[in-house]
């Protein structure tokens, strides 16, 4: 396997400077930043590397924010993990992705050949090696195995290391490897990145800000950031070989392996990202490629989905009253429009002692619920041939375990009859679907394969649209689109109809009311339920004002704003009534 992180053509791309930093790079900086390279060898050296008199000093940051998004030329750098990564974003001078360079404690030499040292180091053990423990702390047995393989030559506690590492010599048999304290670092890095990560790519994986990675072929691997969007990372395949020899390696990590005769695998990585890998030049002309979703361990909340300009206030509370009172609920949208991401910072509106069941493909949805059941599919081939538990398998079973929220992952196939039979018989519903409209999803649901019968499609209660638009600042961004309530069906005149509710403006991007004093679902289907006659209906809007207004005052003036701070807020108002 070979791979590389090429900074140098990212530093050719800058106008050449043969000047570099010299003296102390401390000088003139903030406190914190003085505090991260006195405690980063490896950080001082990569800046010490940079044309400083050209691009200027990086600004060190700890956390980002959304505003540097707007900054034309960005130079900074920010922590990516507890190991010592960091992230340098880079401006490129030709105006193309900028640069997402990573910063790891590694080797300035080529650490391809003691890294292979090392591991024969430890192959020497044999039989004195014990078991590693899978359900312990395997970082750390692993960290303890280049420690019983390697002795520090130049630290100041050399002498006392020297005793305690002659004792274990002599009794173990070995040579060990002599290292600097730097050395030692970046071999313990390097060990457990490459043995329990995923080599070359760990640092993308761990940094919490990137949220796709995507590898089209040899060159440069691509980031989708959630703060400076596409980038171009430093991280290269050179040569088809390169690729491939990587491709298979990483199949094999992920216990999904391709081959010639099977070339394209889907799984998902341990941090729950999903992951597609396609082999050979065969069924892709540019050779072999993969791609990852990055998995979020703690889900946006809805204020947070709320601060990119999403949605507003007055959408949230429609949709804790239409989600709090049990009805069908589809997000649909084109691919990377936010659905999963929206479904699960909804989930909030639940009520707390709900019963859930989710049902994946592939697992995404993160319900907060005590009582959350989490079935995903499993497929298996066996010459050739496609088995396993499906989606259909799984929701027939869902419907025997009297649940009172079912949340399908992604409906494509049969499965979607069997939702709308759940629907049917009183169990709530809520599903991600691909369709850019109401039309096109009432289409693609009472046609091939779903094949849900015309006059059931009224079951499904609203469907909200989500998109990536162009914003008027000319920046893309996830918004709302609509959101429209299924009204029913004509069947004499073979025809649906369905209210929109709200509407994006792309104008001012805005969010209008649209089914104000018209809403089907909330005066004909949630009015009744809070107790509200029929006579008397209106006062629906007085309720989702009321509500708009708590969650404004939850998130602006109390500054509730985590996903499960905002879980625990909502669940205390549900059990008092107050929400």
């Amino acid at each position: 396997m070979v791979t590389m992180t090429d900074t140098s053509a990212i530093k050719e791309n800058l106008e050449d400077s043969e000047q570099m930093v010299q003296g102390d790079l401390s000088d003139g900086l903030p406190e914190d930043f003085k505090k991260v390279l006195a405690e980063n060898s490896h950080l001082r050296e990569y800046i010490s590397q940079l044309p400083l008199p050209e691009i200027g000093m990086p600004e060190y940051c700890l956390e980002l924010t959304r505003k540097m998004g707007d900054n034309k030329k960005p130079n900074l750098i920010y922590p990516a993990h507890k190991n010592g990564v960091f992230i340098h974003i880079l401006f490129n001078k030709n105006r193309e992705r900028n640069y997402y360079i990573p910063i790891e404690p590694t080797l300035n030499m080529e650490h391809k050949v003691i890294m292979q040292s090392l591991e024969n180091k430890i192959l020497e053990l044999g039989r004195r090696l014990k078991k590693l423990d899978v359900d312990g702390d395997v970082e750390k047995q692993m960290l303890g195995l280049v420690n019983r393989v390697t002795t520090v030559t130049d630290s100041p506690k050399t002498s006392l290391f020297n005793k305690y590492l002659g004792f274990l010599r002599k009794d173990a048999g070995i040579v060990r490897l002599k290292v600097t304290q730097r050395e030692l670092e970046a071999l313990r890095y390097l060990f457990v990145r490459d043995k329990l990560g995923l080599g070359i790519l760990d640092p993308l994986i761990v940094d919490p800000y990137i949220e796709d990675i995507s590898c089209s072929g040899t060159g440069n691997v691509f980031v989708e950031h959630k703060i400076f969007k596409s980038l171009s990372s430093a991280v290269v395949f050179p040569t088809n070989d390169e690729l491939d020899s990587f491709v298979l390696w990483l199949s094999e990590r992920v216990k999904k392996p391709v081959s010639y005769k099977n070339p394209i695998s889907d799984a998902t990585l341990p941090d729950g990202s999903r992951i597609n890998i396609v082999f050979g030049n065969e069924v892709s002309k540019r050779g072999s490629n993969f791609s990852i979703r990055k998995f979020n361990e703690i889900p946006l909340s809805i204020f947070e989905i709320l601060d990119y300009g999403t949605l507003n206030y007055e959408i949230l509370a429609y949709l804790s009253l239409v989600i709090g009172n049990g009805m069908n609920v589809f997000v649909s949208g084109e691919t990377a429009s936010g659905k999963t991401t929206l479904l699960n910072a909804v989930t909030t509106f639940i009520p707390p002692l709900a019963k859930i069941i989710s049902i994946e493909d592939t697992p995404e949805l993160q319900v907060p619920h005590k009582n959350w059941l989490r079935e995903v599919v499993q497929t298996s081939k066996t010459e050739g041939e496609a088995s396993g538990v499906t989606i259909f398998d799984l929701l027939k079973a869902a419907l025997r375990q009297r649940p009172n929220e079912i949340m399908i992952g992604e409906i494509r196939g049969r499965e979607g009859n069997v939702a709308f039979q759940a629907m049917q018989t009183g169990h709530s519903v809520m599903a991600t679907f691909h369709a850019a409209s109401v039309e096109k999803l009432i289409q693609r649901i009472t046609g091939d394969p779903i094949l849900v019968p015309k006059n059931y499609v009224d079951n499904l209660n609203v469907v909200i649209l989500t998109s990536q638009v162009k914003l008027p600042n000319g920046k893309l961004g996830r918004r709302i689109t609509g959101i429209s309530e299924i009204v029913g069906y004509d069947s004499a005149l073979e025809s649906f109809s369905f209210i929109e509710s709200f509407k994006w403006n792309q104008e001012t991007d805005g969010f209008e009311f649209t089914g104000y004093m018209t809403s089907y679902i909330l005066e004909n289907k949630i009015a009744p339920k809070l107790g509200i006659p029929s006579h008397k209906k209106q006062r629906i809007y007085a309720e989702m004002d009321r509500r708009a207004k708590i969650l404004m005052k939850l998130h602006k003036e109390m500054g509730v704003n985590g996903f499960y701070e905002v879980l625990d807020v909502l669940n205390k108002a549900q059990n008092e009534g107050l929400f």
